[in-house]
Order: structure tokens, then sequence, then C-alpha cells
């Protein structure tokens, strides 16, 4: 099995023991007496909201191509990230500080990444017509 499923069954399985032991869920989880239980989902959950994006970079950067892609949705989210990050920073929360940092580099990178390669292949469009244009010509000329 890859990692995700590993990891998508160990977070199901712990959310199925707080929800069928109401019990033993709400001493640990609606009170609050466990901070660093508080602060392991918190960091469970930053993981997956974080590289949630991150299949798109990667998709990019192997094939080298905008095709497909929406720089907004990273820049959006990105946008709020940073927001994030600065909620993170005034109630110093180590958790949102973390992930959030990391997600901030993620989508900029997806946002540069998809700048750089969309100039690429405007500029190998221009030169790839001009290309096919003088072979034709050549071709067809009467020397």
């Amino acid at each position: 099995m890859k990692l995700s499923k590993y990891l998508f069954i160990a977070i199901n399985a712990i959310i199925f023991a707080f929800a069928s032991n109401p019990v033993w869920a709400s001493d640990r989880i609606h009170k609050t007496n466990n901070p660093v239980f508080a602060e392991i989902i918190g960091l469970i959950a930053g993981f997956g909201t974080t590289f949630a994006a991150m299949p798109d970079l990667l998709v990019m950067l192997k094939n080298r191509s905008t095709k497909g892609m929406n720089p907004r949705m990273a820049a959006i989210m990105g946008s709020f990230q940073t927001l994030w990050l600065v909620y993170g920073l005034m109630i110093n929360a180590p958790a949102v500080i973390f992930w959030n940092a990391i997600a901030i580099v993620i989508n900029g990178t997806t946002v540069g990444a998809y700048y750089y390669f969309a100039r690429l292949e405007k500029t190998r469009g221009r030169s790839v017509k001009s290309v096919k244009t003088i072979k034709y010509r050549d071709a067809f000329s009467v020397a």
C-alpha cells in the first residue's frame, strides 16, 4: 500500500474511535483538557491541507507544462494562508504557523512555476510556428 492509503486509514481510525465513544470523545475533545492531543490533531489536519495542492505542482513540474492549470486557485489559497499564518503568530499556535508557512511556499512555487512555464510555452509556440512556415515555404519554393 502507498503511504497515502496508510495515512487515510489511520486518520479514519482516529475519527471512528472518537465518534463511536461519545463519552470518551467529550472528555478528550470538547473540554480540550489535553493540549498535546489537540496539537497532534492540528498537525495532522495541517499536513493534509498543506499538501493538498502538491499534486498540481508536481504534475506541472513533471510535464513542464501549464496545460489544465489555473494559477488563481494557488494565489487565492496562498493569500488566505498568509492570513492564517498571521493569525497563528497572534495566538501562538505552532501547528498553524508551521503548516501555513510551508503552504505559502508551495503555493508561491506553484504560481511562479505556472508563469515560468506559460512564458516558455508562449515563446516555444512562436518559434514553432515560424519554423513550420519556413519549412513549408522552402518545400514549395521554385528556385
